[in-house]
């Protein structure tokens, strides 16, 4: 029992160094922080206030709305608890009518009264009982300075929480990724597949499909770079932009001679430190703006010889159904090269595709269609 906790525990120390690894999160958000302890300018977030709110999170959004207008109530209270004061509005004798001629407010006779009196007028409540008399002309510009900031704070409050509500950020979440990455043959390629889903009805307008490769890499002059990013050429079947995202799509880069991962084999795949990024950007439909959608995979995430298994099937009613159970899931392919560089060799390129015509690729579960019969 002990042995069986310890090991829980060493696995999920080795999960969280793992994590703390990444650049890019299986959901997108970049783990990384700028400055040091030396350097804590903060002021070039100040200077661009609106993206800072925008971006903080809800439970800042929600404090900061609070404490915008209760401060704004308060302040202002403060200010007409001065000027009845000043006045002299709280030493005037209710019996004597001459003297509460003169009176700049109406019962406002303690700072509790002044308090409600600001709530009132900056939202214009207006209970009654609490009123300007129009003798004094301060109390005028006091309510017009009053009537102003609390339009400004009114707009500036809805302004930022309806844009946190429309980010684009929040679109992005209904498009998804597969977990896992694999290596296989396709279309008489070596190629190294992805799996994209986007779960709502609306599309996706412009869809742009495209990886980086980070990795530390050393200069012929011995520099050492550490996250060198290297060009990842993704594409599908019609395409690398202005995709029919409508359902799953699947990724796939060539492994040819040129790219980073001609050099990988299944056997050292596991060894290798990397991360592969793959970006998604496209406009949404019913909003009209653009999303970026990220994820990240490290070697551990990519199987050397699997396929995916299908996710499409059509019901007897003559729908297309997406299976997103199924999404993720892999299974062991029929023919797959050792490495690349063996399978870019003319001779066993032919071998290994004449193999893989010949056996064919089991796709279970799948029903077959007669495209001749399909009406869409």
């Amino acid at each position: 029992m002990f042995k069986f906790i310890r090991k829980q525990i060493h696995d999920r120390l080795v999960e969280r160094t793992i994590r703390r690894t990444r650049l890019v999160t299986k959901d997108g958000h970049c783990n990384i922080k700028f400055g040091t302890t030396e350097y804590h300018n903060h002021f070039a977030f100040l200077m661009d206030l609106w993206t800072t709110f925008v971006e903080i999170h809800w439970c800042f959004v929600i404090f900061l709305f609070a404490a915008a207008f209760t401060g704004s109530w308060f302040i202002f209270g403060l200010l007409w608890f001065s000027l009845a004061k000043n006045n002299g509005d709280f030493d005037v004798l209710q019996n004597s009518s001459e003297s509460q001629q003169m009176k700049c407010l109406d019962n406002v006779n303690s700072l509790t009264t002044a308090f409600l009196y600001s709530l009132e007028t900056q939202t214009t409540i207006g209970y009654g009982s609490r009123t300007l008399t129009g003798h004094c002309p301060s109390t005028v510009a006091l309510l017009i300075i009053q009537s102003l900031m609390g339009t400004i704070i009114n707009c500036f409050m809805c302004g930022l929480i309806l844009a946190k509500i429309s980010l684009p950020k929040r679109r992005a979440k209904t498009v998804t990724y597969s977990e896992i990455a694999v290596i296989c043959l396709w279309k008489g390629n070596l190629c190294l597949q992805i799996r994209v889903a986007n779960l709502r009805k609306s599309l996706l307008i412009g869809s742009h499909i495209y990886g980086k490769l980070l990795r530390t890499t050393i200069t012929p002059e011995g520099e050492t770079i550490i996250l060198d990013q290297v060009n990842i050429d993704f594409l599908v079947d019609a395409g690398k932009d202005n995709l029919f995202f409508i359902c799953p799509l699947a990724l796939y880069h060539v492994i040819d001679k040129l790219s980073p991962f001609s050099e990988m084999a299944a056997d050292t795949l596991q060894q290798q430190e990397f991360e592969l990024v793959v970006f998604l950007d496209g406009t949404a439909e019913s909003t009209s703006s653009s999303c970026q959608v990220r994820t990240s995979y490290l070697p551990r995430e990519i199987k050397w010889g699997y396929n995916f298994l299908p996710v499409v099937s059509r019901t007897k009613g003559g729908k297309y159904c997406v299976n997103l159970s199924n999404f993720s899931k892999t299974e062991p392919a029929v023919t797959t090269p050792h490495c690349a560089c063996c399978f870019n060799n003319e001779h066993n390129k032919e071998l290994i595709l004449h193999r893989h015509e010949r056996e064919g690729i089991d796709n279970l579960g799948f029903d077959v269609i007669d495209l001749q019969t399909v009406v869409m």
